[in-house]
């Protein structure tokens, strides 16, 4: 079963926008269901009035899920008349509907960890070279690594090289994290206003 994760965003766009949002993914969630595609809301950003959103952010999961989302991605267009202003001349209102880009963060297993001694170059002289005290743990999936040779205790520095990876996964972690902030950041400003994948229509929100 596949994976994704999908925002639908309003840019920076007016009400009517936030509104075209909230209308586009439940027309979205209701081709999910009927392609037994299963929907998780992840974030949800409120607009200004009731039933609006600035984004949606969604995982989806099922068979095939990129094709099922591919004509979605890209400007999505909503021809109709503002529900917010009557006398509102525009006609036209775009939002984005983009796939983010995510890893499922990393944790320490022990299946997931290899460990090397190794001889040490650390304080201790002679003594410290005769026995091979030093220890580096690889994170194999990642190829991550920690080394510890603190201590003539081989036993002390596994314990000190885990606490380092432990560290350097934290860090990873937080930088995918902002990584995925910034991108959904983005997506709300470079939203383009044409070339629609989609295009939406009238009050009853009609595909064309």
């Amino acid at each position: 079963m596949n994976t994704k994760t999908i925002q639908f965003t309003a840019g920076r766009g007016p009400s009517e926008c936030e509104w075209f949002v909230y209308k586009a993914f439940n027309y979205f969630e209701k081709k999910c269901q009927n392609s037994n595609i299963k929907v998780a809301i992840k974030e949800m950003i409120r607009g200004k009035y009731d039933n609006c959103f600035q984004s949606i952010t969604i995982e989806i999961k099922g068979e095939q899920v990129a094709t099922f989302i591919q004509p979605w991605l890209g400007s999505i267009q909503w021809i109709g008349n503002s529900p917010f202003r009557k006398n509102h001349k525009r006609k036209n209102w775009f939002i984005g509907c983009n796939q983010i880009n995510t890893e499922t963060a990393l944790s320490l297993k022990s299946k997931d960890l290899l460990f090397q001694a190794m001889r040490s170059s650390g304080p201790g002289g002679q003594h410290a070279n005769k026995v091979s005290s030093a220890i580096r743990v690889i994170h194999k999936p990642t190829g991550i690594m920690a080394v510890s040779s603190d201590s003539r205790s081989q036993l002390q520095n596994k314990k000190l090289a885990i606490a380092r990876l432990q560290e350097k996964i934290e860090a990873k972690n937080r930088k995918q994290k902002e990584e995925t902030i910034e991108q959904k950041w983005n997506n709300h400003l470079q939203l383009e206003r044409g070339n629609a994948s989609l295009v939406f229509k009238g009050e009853k929100f009609k595909l064309t």
